[in-house]
C-alpha cells in the first residue's frame, strides 16, 4: 500500500472504532483516514468524517470516492448482510483494492439468526471479486459487560449453561489495524481471549466486581442452540487461533476504578 492511500473505516465511533482509529493513525501517519459516519461530525485529529448510510445505502458512493482500502467494522442487530451489499457496491464502484471484515466466532456454525446473518455477510465480502481480509473474534468483553450487568439487576441471576471467550476490543483493534495495512490475506486465525469461563464464572466475577450480592442460578439451555453452547462451537476451534493478553477480571477492574 502507498503512504498517499485513503482509508475508509465503517463503525469507526463505535465501541472498536474508538480503538482503531488512534491506532492506526498512529500506525500509518502518512495515510488519509476517513470516516463513514450516518450524521455529521467534525473533523478531528487528522480524521475526515464523511456521511452516508450503510442500511439504505445513501450518499456511500460518495463518501468511498478515491478510498484504496476499507476496515468494516459496522454491525447491528440485525441488517448486516443488507449493509455488506450497499458498502460492496459502492467498493466496486470506487476501485477499492482491500476490504477487512470483523465478523465472529461461530458465524458459520451456530444455529441462530443472528450468527447466521453475519454468514452471509461475510458472503458478500468474500464473493465481492475485491480482494479481503476476515477476521472472526470472540464476543467482546464490553458486549459480555452490559448483558451481565442487566442480568445482574434481577433478585435471581440466571446464568444459562455456556462458555464464553470474550475478548477486549483492544485486542482487535490492534490486530485489525495490522491487517489493514497488510496485503490481502483471506481468512485469519479467529481472536479470542485468553481464558473460557462458564456463564456461571461471568456472573460471580462481574457481581464479586461491583460489590453486589445476588443469589445466582444455573439453567440449562434448551434445544439446538444450547447443544451449540455445550458443544462450544462459539469457541476458538483453531489451534492456529490468537489469543488476547487481557481477561474479563483485568476488564473489570479498570471498570470498577
Amino acid at each position: 500500500m502507498s503512504v498517499d492511500t485513503t482509508i475508509l473505516v465503517t463503525g469507526g465511533t463505535g465501541t472498536l472504532g474508538r480503538h482503531v482509529l488512534p491506532l492506526l493513525r498512529q500506525a500509518a501517519p502518512g495515510r488519509r483516514v476517513r470516516v463513514l459516519s450516518r450524521g455529521e461530525r467534525p473533523d478531528a485529529d487528522g480524521i475526515t468524517y464523511v456521511t452516508g448510510d450503510l442500511m439504505t445505502g445513501e450518499h456511500v458512493a460518495a463518501a468511498m470516492a478515491g478510498v484504496d482500502t476499507v476496515l468494516h467494522l459496522a454491525g447491528g442487530a440485525k441488517g448486516d448482510d443488507v449493509v455488506a451489499t450497499h458498502l460492496v457496491e459502492a467498493a466496486r464502484e470506487a476501485g477499492v483494492r482491500h476490504i477487512v471484515h470483523i465478523s465472529v466466532i461461530g458465524a458459520d456454525r451456530m444455529p441462530m439468526a443472528w450468527f447466521a446473518t453475519q454468514r452471509a455477510a461475510e458472503e458478500v465480502i468474500t464473493g465481492s471479486g475485491i480482494p479481503w481480509t476476515l477476521l472472526r473474534a470472540a464476543q467482546f468483553h464490553d458486549l459480555v459487560h452490559t448483558m451481565v450487568s442487566k442480568m445482574a439487576k434481577l433478585p435471581l441471576v440466571p446464568a444459562p449453561g455456556m462458555r464464553l471467550e470474550p475478548v477486549d476490543a483492544r485486542d482487535v483493534a490492534q490486530r485489525l489495524v495490522e491487517l489493514t495495512l497488510g496485503a490481502p490475506a483471506g481468512l485469519v486465525a479467529e481472536l479470542a481471549g485468553p481464558t473460557v469461563y462458564t456463564m456461571d464464572d461471568v456472573v460471580r466475577r462481574y457481581l464479586g466486581a461491583t460489590g453486589r450480592r445476588r443469589p445466582v442460578l444455573g439453567m440449562r439451555m434448551p434445544g439446538k442452540v444450547g447443544r451449540a453452547y455445550r458443544d462450544g462451537v462459539n469457541l476458538a476451534q483453531s489451534a492456529q487461533a490468537v489469543h488476547g493478553d487481557r481477561t474479563w477480571e483485568a476488564f473489570l477492574a479498570e471498570r470498577a476504578a
